[in-house]
């Protein structure tokens, strides 16, 4: 019992320790960049996975998407959704290409899938 309730104060403790490190300047600055939006030139329809079909699951993808200067795609990591829909959301934002920018930028891309049935 004493073992369990240690480890929770410790996960506890690194919690708000860690929190209270966050600085709002950092914060203002990722929502400053997060306000210029890249325009999507090539936009790609992920597939609808088989298997999430069967299963009817639908539901939003997040995936936070790295955008080079150039316009494309350059790291993406999923923070958000059902594992079976992600992979297709992934697939095709690989596929996007966007509007050239004066520098590499970070979004918040968003895939929606309905179930068909």
């Amino acid at each position: 019992m004493k073992v369990g309730f240690g480890l929770i104060s410790l996960g506890l403790a690194l919690f708000l320790g860690g929190s209270a490190t966050f600085s709002p300047s950092v914060s203002a600055q990722n929502s400053a960049e997060e306000s210029v939006k890249r325009k999507v030139r090539t936009r790609v329809s992920p597939e609808y996975p088989p298997l999430a079909k069967q299963m009817h699951i639908s539901g939003k993808v997040k995936i936070e998407t790295t955008i080079s200067a150039e316009g494309r795609v350059t790291n993406t990591r999923v923070i958000g959704g059902s594992p079976l829909l992600a992979s297709a959301a992934l697939k095709a934002l690989n596929e996007y290409r966007f509007e050239p920018g004066p520098k590499e930028t970070t979004e918040i891309i968003e895939f929606e899938f309905n179930d068909p049935n």
